[in-house]
């Protein structure tokens, strides 16, 4: 795993600053403090930190072919690179390393831009062809790693894996996006391809981009995940295909010249990586696990009882509940405001691998490829009802319930209906966009202030969903399943990876994400990924004879933090100097009244105000960085 950074004159061939170069490169030092290069050339700059997995000794990069003419910087790893490596040299190209960065190089020299199809694995790469000056960069299919670019308004372009590289250019824009603060308050982070600047962008998963000059910049689709449910699959031959594909996925990701092993939550997910990787290897698995002492956010016990059963070498770490020391630090490892409160124990779990591995193979993936989440079974019984009910009647009675209904955050679940009402008063897109908001309509329409309502000009945070809708399949379960697999999965789970991963230079890989194992999941008949209330049902049949039933059939707990309780105890006064200070007033994002009720109604118990407050807190932290 790496960091890659590199700008590019669209108007001649002017020299390129190599000091601000050389500073943006060590801005990434995180992610390779195993070596650094540069590559400058008339109105070129490519830079790249390293971090050494495999052919230590011959992997430096940038990385210049034999004839001089091609050059590319990359982050990651591509696993089929020694069967292309195969069909390149009998093309007649010449190999001097074992690493798959060449096999790159070669593959565009071969391919063109068609070269990203060949590949599989997690990557975002450039390269610079001297023939046509022209520069071509891409990201894998689905967002594992990440790739940031701006055009600047001095006619450079330039690009980095943070955004933290692109910051420390003078050129670029600064202006925060109203749009994409809209965007992080309703899903909790900035989805692809806004970020919080205006004029910078993230390149989307599955997208290439050839930048010329004189030509628009403007990005390409190279793949996408295609819902064709296959109704005559024999669940028996499912379940044997699903362990199949699995397990060669994690075969695949075991080639390492360094320490490897893996997370082990105790969920089904990385348990699944774990027996696989237990197969598969003649040493002992390296797992870790966190472990929290209050039992309602603690998995420690199953990833035990999964540890012992697949003969793993399991070390566990205590992590105090109430460990919110990085609440600060973490605005500055996402470089744009991020809000899932499970960065703070995944930071700690990373932390903890890389004590002994450089490389962890992880479970993320498995609800989305398998519809594991909770709100996939209420989005399916929510648009049954909404098929029963027409909407002239449906639409206006459940609205004015919504509306009527008390929040009872502070009840129990069966009098907790406002939420439900609300979503089906709504249709099936925006039923779905409420139950995964961070904030509802309402209250964001409560906390935005005139200035900042204005500047929006009626655009809503829903159209991320309405965008890739039109490529949805139409099936209500797989509808959100390709949703959240462009949104939620590169927006949410895939940023906190690699940002807590590479803080602590630990290479992540993701087996439940191999794209032919994604291919062949978009297969599978709803009702072997959601068989009534059981979600995953299919993933936890095939894994019956290599897991626990403790483990399989248990409810889901996730990595969650104890938010509401912080924000009542130990950080009270935090959350007022943050929320009511200077960085937030001053913004004139924000209504100042609507601030000070939500915190006060939060600190004395009439509402639960922690996801939120949360969101806030780190943009205020982002806030003051700036």
């Amino acid at each position: 795993m790496c960091g890659i950074v590199g700008m590019m004159d669209l108007e001649g061939r002017r020299e390129v600053d190599r000091a601000l170069l050389q500073q943006m490169n060590d801005r990434q030092i995180h992610r390779g403090p195993d070596g650094s290069g540069l590559e400058v050339r008339p109105g070129l700059g490519l830079g790249h930190r390293r971090l050494a997995i495999i052919d230590l000794e011959s992997g430096a990069q940038p990385m210049v072919s034999a004839d001089g003419c091609t050059v590319i910087t990359y982050n990651g790893e591509v696993y089929n690179f020694p069967q292309l490596r195969r069909e390149l040299e009998g093309l007649g190209y010449r190999f001097r390393t074992r690493c798959d960065t060449e096999v790159i190089l070669y593959a565009w020299k071969a391919w063109g831009p068609a070269c990203v199809e060949r590949l599989r694995g997690m990557f975002a790469f450039a390269i610079w062809n001297e023939d046509d000056q022209s520069l071509f960069l891409a990201r894998d299919r689905l967002g594992i790693k990440p790739l940031y670019y701006a055009t600047l308004e001095d006619g450079w372009f330039a690009f980095a894996s943070e955004l933290k590289a692109l910051q420390l250019h003078p050129g670029l824009p600064r202006q925060l996006d109203p749009r994409a603060l809209e965007e992080y308050f309703a899903y909790g982070y900035v989805p692809d391809p806004r970020t919080i600047y205006q004029g910078v962008f993230k390149l989307a998963p599955g997208e290439r981009l050839l930048v010329r000059r004189g030509e628009p910049v403007r990005p390409e689709r190279y793949w996408d995940v295609r819902f064709s449910p296959d109704a005559g699959i024999d669940e028996a031959a499912a379940r044997e295909g699903l362990i199949d594909r699995l397990r060669e996925a994690v075969d695949v990701r075991l080639i390492a010249d360094v320490p490897l092993g893996a997370f082990l939550s105790g969920g089904v997910d990385s348990s699944a990586v774990v027996a696989m990787m237990a197969q598969l290897m003649d040493e002992p698995v390296d797992a870790c696990s966190i472990s929290f002492g209050d039992p309602k956010f603690n998995e420690v016990e199953f990833a035990r009882e999964v540890a012992e059963r697949c003969r793993a070498r399991h070390r566990v770490r205590e992590v105090d509940p109430d460990d919110f020391s990085l609440i600060d630090r973490l605005a500055g490892l996402y470089d744009e405001p991020y809000a899932d409160s499970s960065a703070l124990p995944t930071y700690r779990v990373c932390g903890l691998a890389r004590e002994q591995v450089t490389v962890a193979l992880s479970g993320d993936g498995g609800d989305e490829n398998f519809a594991g989440y909770r709100r996939y079974r209420w989005h399916v019984y929510e648009e049954r009802m909404r098929a029963l009910i027409p909407g002239a009647v449906r639409r206006p009675l459940f609205g004015f319930l919504g509306r009527v209904y008390p929040k009872l955050d502070w009840a129990p679940k069966i009098f907790r209906a406002k939420s439900t009402f609300e979503s089906l008063g709504r249709d099936s897109l925006e039923g779905y966009f409420h139950s995964v908001s961070v904030m509802g309509d309402g209250l964001r329409r409560q906390l935005y202030s005139d200035r900042f309502r204005s500047e929006l000009q009626g655009y809503h945070a829903v159209e991320v969903l309405r965008r890739h809708d039109e490529n949805a399949p139409h099936h209500p379960l797989l509808q959100v399943q390709y949703l959240d697999l462009k949104t939620y999965l590169p927006g949410d789970i895939l940023t906190k990876v690699d940002r807590a991963s590479m803080a602590h230079s630990l290479e992540v890989r993701v087996p439940i994400l191999d794209h032919p194992l994604v291919e062949w999941a978009a297969t599978l008949p709803p009702q072997y990924k959601l068989n009534g209330r059981e979600g995953k049902y299919l993933f936890k049949k095939a894994l019956e004879p290599y897991l626990p039933e403790s483990v399989l059939y248990r409810p889901k707990m996730g990595f969650a933090v104890p938010l509401a309780a912080w924000f009542r105890g130990p950080l009270r006064e935090k959350v007022r100097q943050s929320l009511l200070g200077p960085a937030m007033l001053d913004s004139g994002w924000f209504d100042p009244g609507f601030l000070k009720t939500m915190v006060e109604q939060h600190q004395q118990g009439l509402r639960d105000y922690s996801a939120p407050i949360w969101s806030l807190l780190m943009f205020e932290s982002f806030l003051r960085r700036q």
